[in-house]
Order: structure tokens, then sequence, then C-alpha cells
């Protein structure tokens, strides 16, 4: 399924857990650390840099540099967090500081190693969830920026990705009530094991906390192949099946890369992509009450093969040219809409990385799962949104509430160790 909607996810307030309160208060502590940014990708950062690393748990290390992000091409991993963070540095040059700190512990995780030695009279460097070596498991963190880092705060403004905005209210959202809307700077984790997803997330929020402060997460899961092929989400059809092919350096410079210097574009934009989250809600009670044949056409496909209702397979195409009544497949059906694949919306393809979801149940009873969409593309405007206008008012939207998310620019990657560090192009 290629929809871009989003689902609704509540962030709820911290509580008091009865532990005892720091005479500054705890929030006030936490918040006000007096390790700064430097100080923090100092503490701990050597012995796991010059340490050997271990075999993954999965076997697999991603590597971190490169003139792209890991975590955007890089195939699906099995879990992944989305977290929205608020910029809180003081100022320009501190702010600069949290992302060198937050590219040295990227760095450093993905990697693996030993955790560095705690003596017993310190707090831990480490959470040792994952225990005293941390597996690199396949890890990807890929970090972006939203409109709102580019307000008055820093000076950022004339540095502004051409393209980005903040995401706007589309006819079918569900966005009234969200507190999971936009954000200053988003991290997406991504790994082969929740467990290493959630040690990623609480060592770089403890490593960056005088600069950045978490406003909302979403988590998400990849089902695995049922029997083979793309993954199935909540309502039982395969997602993310006609993905472009990104493993072709022309097709992804054509649809997923940004061009420094090209179409207004600054040229410290060379090598990244924007970002869209959107957090979908699928009413599957309303769902599981519908005809198989309606269900079937509404997508467009079959939902035991996934195949489109005019083939036989999965990875066959839909022949709409055979077909422009709609007879076979429904001029309405999600497919069609979404990616009518003619000369003419060729450039609007995007490159889908959805996660399942679950978050329980919701104050009725009901249960609260569907999918993280999350693309990415060159431009927002000429692919999301294109789709997005498309698919407005499809017979899919009676099943489906989109209630969060936010479009963010994936920075550049890092080239190499020194001086290079996310966004270092940004406040050159």
């Amino acid at each position: 399924m290629t929809h871009p909607h989003t689902p609704r996810s509540d962030a709820s307030s911290p509580e008091a857990d009865g532990s005892p309160r720091h005479p500054l208060g705890r929030r006030a502590f936490l918040r006000g650390a007096t390790v700064g940014a430097a100080g923090a990708a100092a503490f701990g950062g050597v012995t796991l840099a010059t340490a050997a690393s271990p075999e993954s748990a999965s076997g697999r290390r991603i590597p971190f540099e490169g003139p792209h992000q890991a975590g955007i091409t890089t195939p699906a991993q099995a879990a992944a967090a989305f977290v929205s963070f608020r910029a809180i540095a003081p100022d320009r040059a501190a702010l600069r500081e949290t992302f060198r700190t937050l590219t040295e512990r990227i760095r450093l995780l993905t990697a693996g190693g030993p955790a560095p030695a705690t003596d017993i009279a310190s707090a831990p460097t480490d959470s040792s969830t994952l225990g005293p070596v941390i597996p690199s498991d396949g890890l990807t963190v890929t970090v972006g920026v939203g409109a709102s880092l580019f307000d008055d705060r820093y000076g950022l403004g004339p540095r502004k990705p051409a393209r980005l905005i903040p995401m706007p209210v589309f006819p079918d959202d569900h966005l009234a009530s969200s507190t999971e809307l936009h954000g200053d700077i988003s991290v997406q984790i991504c790994a082969d094991s929740r467990d290493t997803v959630m040690h990623a997330l609480r060592d770089i929020a403890k490593h960056t906390r005088a600069g950045i402060q978490a406003d909302w997460k979403a988590d998400g899961f990849q089902s695995p192949p049922r029997p083979a092929g793309a993954q199935r989400n909540q309502l039982g059809f395969k997602d993310g099946i006609a993905n472009p092919d990104v493993s072709d350096p022309a097709v992804a410079d054509a649809l997923i890369w940004t061009r420094g210097g090209v179409s207004g574009e600054p040229i410290w934009t060379e090598g990244g992509s924007y970002q869209v989250i959107r957090i979908i809600r699928m009413l599957v009670e309303f769902w599981d009450r519908v005809s198989l044949h309606e269900q079937e056409t509404m997508i467009g496909r079959r939902r035991d093969s996934g195949a489109p209702l005019d083939g036989d397979k999965e990875s066959d195409k839909p022949d709409y040219a055979a077909d422009p009544q709609g007879v076979m497949i429904p001029l309405n059906s999600h497919i069609r809409l979404a990616n009518p694949r003619t000369r003419a919306t060729a450039d609007q393809q995007i490159l889908r990385r959805g996660y399942n979801y679950d978050r329980g149940l919701d104050a009725t009873g009901d249960l609260d799962i569907g999918l993280i969409f999350c693309c990415y593309q060159q431009d927002v405007a000429r692919q999301f949104q294109a789709v997005q206008e498309r698919l407005a008012g499809e017979p899919l939207t009676d099943y489906i509430q989109p209630t969060g998310g936010g479009y963010f620019f994936a920075l550049p990657g890092v080239r190499g160790p020194g001086d290079d560090h996310l966004a270092s192009g940004l406040f050159a």
C-alpha cells in the first residue's frame, strides 16, 4: 500500500515515578545538566572509537559515512523509531555543537564495540541494555531538519532548503488534536532488533539533552514476508511493492537526492533528501467487515498474492493502457491514483519506507494500529504532494485516519571524520 496519510498518535507527558526528587528538581537537573554537548561527545568516545568491534547481533554493520545518510535507500530493517526533537540550544554555536555530538554518537553506535568502562562511583557510561558489548545490529540513524529550525532563533533562515515547508493539512487528515506534528529535528532510528533501536535512542537523548528535547515518537516494525515478497500492512495487503529501483544511481539521482545549487537549492544541500512522515491509523474494526471483493477493488491488488487485479504475481505491472475504463482496476483504486504510470507522472515516484505500528487500544477499546508512512524524494511538491492530491477522497479514506507527522530535510551524509559532521554545511 502506498498511501501517504498519517495516523493518530497521542503523546503522553511523563509522570512522576515515585523516586526521590533531586534538590534542584528532577526535570531541571536533567535539562540543565552541566555536561555540555562537547563534553558529552568526548565522554567515553575514545574507548568506543578505538575498540575492536564485535560481530553484530544480526551480523550486519551498515557504514555510517558517505555522500548520503544511511537509512534512506537502505532496505528497511526490522524495527524503527521516528522521533521529533525541539531545539533548545541557547545559541547557534551550541546548536552546531549538538550536531557534532549527534554525529559522534551515531558513528560510535553504528560501529559497535565494548561499552566504556565505568568506575563504581560514577554513573554508567552506557545503559547496558544490550550487554557489555554494543552490537552494530544493522543500525542506521538518519537525521533531518524541519522548517521551524529556520526561524529567527539561530539565524539559519537564509540557508533553509528551498522546498522545506511545514506539512500542510490535507482534506482527509485528522490532525485537529494531534500532538505529533512537525519538529525542528527528525531522527529516524532503524535496526535489526527492537532493543538496539531503544538503546540508540537512549544514548542519543542522554548525550544531546543540552541541545535538543524530544517532543514525540512513533515506533514501528517490519512484518516478515508472508509468504514472500513485500511486507503486509495492518489491512492485510502487501505494502511498498512498486518502489523505484534506487539501486540504479540514475534513478536515485532523478528521484531521491537533492542537487545543491540547482533549482534554488543551497549548495550545502547536495546529497540530501526530503523526508515525509505520516502516522496513519487504520480503522480495522470497520475494514474487517468489508467484503474481500470490495477491499481488493479499493486497493487495486489481490490480497493473497499482491498481484494487480489484471496480473498474476506481486511483481507484475498493471497495464492501465489496456484498461482505460477501469474495468479490471478501478479508476479510483489506490494503486491507480497513487501511481498512474504515465510519462507525465514518472518523475513523481517516491521511495516508501513504511513501518507497521501497534499502540494498543484507544479510549473506546478499539485497536490503535496502522502504518508509519515514511518516504523520501527530491521535491515534496512534485512528488509526495502530487500523489496526495490525487488520493484525496479515494474510497480507502473511510478506513484510514492520518493523524500526525511532518516534513523534514534529511541532511547530506558525513564524508569522513574530522571537522565534517551532520549539518556542517548548514553552519559554514
